[in-house]
């Protein structure tokens, strides 16, 4: 198995690591042609979404995984990873992908201060999260599974090959994330 993982800015090495713990090969897409290169399945990291946006525009490569979602290819999307699949965003006109049906709110949880690690479950498992800048779920459209609420908000959600959270799996020792998404591809 063989994920591509977007690294023109964000938290992508992080998410290597955790990957490579689970034995997965993985490479990082830094302009269009790593599009080209074969891949299983996509992780969009966390990140600043305003300036990953302009990036993927800029660089000729948003349209081509918008495309490569919509038609299929499984990806999981943390925190700026979330926002950039939203079909909607609720406290900003930003584009996004627009590929998964839910509307988010960013940085819901305050600035970096407001920043916090806790335990919850996510799919029925407790597991550690942390957020950073965090958005959250502020609707779901039809299709959308609920994967983890804290503090009565939505924090994961799945929708067919799309899988996004609003913590950062990538920055706790737990892989329990990383191998739901495995785990999607495998079934897919």
């Amino acid at each position: 198995m063989i994920i591509g993982i977007l690294a023109v800015q964000g938290a992508f090495i992080e998410h290597a690591k955790v990957l490579a713990k689970l034995n997965v090969q993985t490479f990082e897409i830094r302009q269009k042609r790593d599009l080209d290169k074969k891949m299983d399945g996509l992780i969009l990291p966390g990140g600043e979404s305003t300036t990953m946006v302009r990036l993927l525009k800029d660089l000729d490569m948003f349209n081509s995984i918008k495309e490569s979602v919509e038609t299929g290819l499984p990806v999981l999307g943390t925190c700026a990873g979330m926002i950039l699949l939203a079909k909607g965003l609720t406290n900003s006109n930003q584009n996004s992908l627009e590929t998964m049906d839910i509307s988010v709110e960013r940085n819901a949880y305050g600035r970096q201060l407001g920043s916090f690690f806790t335990h919850n479950l996510f799919n029925g498992l407790e597991i550690p999260m942390t957020f950073i800048r965090a958005p959250y779920v502020h609707s779901c459209g039809q299709g959308v599974e609920t994967l983890s609420i804290v503090d009565d908000r939505i924090v994961a959600v799945r929708q067919k090959n799309q899988l996004a959270t609003a913590f950062h799996p990538e920055l706790t020792d737990s892989t329990y994330v990383h191998e739901y998404f495995l785990h999607m591809i495998i079934k897919k």
